[in-house]
């Protein structure tokens, strides 16, 4: 049976690099014309790519993980890859928490820890289920976020695709509930040791981070709407 992905994980990585390679001073915006022979995020071909998997996430029809594994070896050529690994990442726990109604957004951010925790930790749960492929579970004051099939492993030097999820992990936490602790790459498949794992301290975390940064309105980088979003029960 063919492996595949949510259609917003590989647009996470192309509005990555475009949101990257996008001129932000005036100087470079000067020469938009002459850097999009330069910079892969200004080309025609990641422009199309981004409308062609953006209506797959409107649609809710899933792509193959190959395609996903291909664009992240891409990527991990590039000297900036760990940027643009991590840009995504944060991208598409941003998109995927917008999936949640503003009832359970609005809900995480009132009530006290005690109750909030749980929520949170159920909502996590199926993001990942449905986003990443992987398995949330707790154990103490960690949860551990367990990629049976990374996209991103062995695609750069030293690990560093890996930062995709690391990221991923704590953006969506710190929407979630607010800025955690560490996150650890405890487990790696690029290492021999099964499947890719990942631990976040949220043993405590500062509730203010997801208030005042304005997690409802968290556009991404570039401040861009990737595609309309089913919701996440």
């Amino acid at each position: 049976m063919l492996a595949t992905v949510d259609p917003l994980l590989p647009l996470s990585l192309l509005q990555a690099v475009r949101d990257v390679d996008t001129p932000i001073d005036q100087f470079d915006a000067e020469y938009v014309d002459e850097l999009r022979n330069k910079r892969l995020g200004l080309s025609e071909t990641v422009y199309a790519q981004i409308r062609r998997h953006a209506e797959a996430v409107s649609r809710g029809q899933r792509t193959p993980l190959e395609e996903s594994v291909a664009l992240a070896r891409l990527i991990g050529r590039r000297p900036d890859a760990e940027d643009v690994f991590r840009t995504a990442g944060a991208y598409l726990a941003r998109e995927a928490y917008l999936t949640l109604s503003a009832v359970t957004r609005r809900l995480l951010r009132l009530l006290p820890s005690a109750l909030a925790r749980p929520i949170a930790y159920r909502r996590a749960s199926r993001i990942a289920e449905r986003y990443l492929n992987g398995r949330v579970r707790r154990v103490g004051g960690f949860l551990h976020l367990e990629v049976p099939r990374s996209i991103t492993v062995d695609t750069a030097p030293n690990g560093i695709g890996c930062t995709f999820y690391e990221s991923t992990v704590r953006e969506l936490l710190r929407l979630l509930v607010g800025a955690i602790g560490s996150v650890e790459h405890t487990r790696c498949t690029g290492r021999g040791e099964g499947a890719c794992e990942w631990r976040a301290d949220w043993r405590s975390f500062d509730r203010a981070a997801a208030i005042t940064r304005g997690a409802d309105n968290a556009h991404g980088p570039g401040g861009s709407r990737g595609a309309d979003r089913s919701p996440v029960n």
